[in-house]
């Protein structure tokens, strides 16, 4: 006979539908958070407002060269150096006192820094004297938010 397996954590089947029908009995919002609450069977628990957004991003850029040739056919170098005076892409940084992501890195010391839905701070040219680093990077980045 074969022996069923019991899991630590009683799982059960939601289908769509229901989640839909409980956010409207109970007049929320569609959001994947409120969602979330929904199928966890309490839907009338009271948020912070806080909820925590995630962002994959790759480990590693493969592309060795640029697709388009220069004069001469000299093929670009599509690699950046590995650090820029101590910082990765997407590093977690501090500017004013808010969290950003290292989205570009010049040679010269300055950065493109962005929020996780891509909202660019000082049209993306920030010195890294102005910098103040928080957290190295992850394959996925998240971002504390509030609703």
């Amino acid at each position: 006979m074969k022996e069923q397996y019991e899991p630590a954590i009683p799982v059960s089947m939601t289908y769509g539908y229901l989640t839909k029908n409980t956010r409207i009995e109970h007049g929320l919002l569609k959001e994947h958070y409120i969602d979330a609450r929904c199928i966890s069977g309490n839907p009338d628990a009271v948020s912070d407002g806080t909820y925590y957004y995630q962002k994959k991003v790759r480990c590693h850029n493969r592309q060795i060269h640029k697709q388009t040739i220069l004069k001469g056919g000299i093929r670009k170098s599509n690699q950046a150096e590995y650090l820029v005076k101590g910082y990765r892409l997407f590093d977690k940084v501090r500017y004013h006192g808010r969290e950003y992501f290292i989205f570009g890195r010049r040679k010269t010391g300055f950065f493109d820094i962005r929020t996780l839905s891509g909202e660019k701070v000082n049209k993306g040219s920030i010195s890294v004297k102005k910098l103040t680093f928080a957290d190295t990077r992850k394959n996925y980045l998240t971002e504390r938010r509030t609703a």
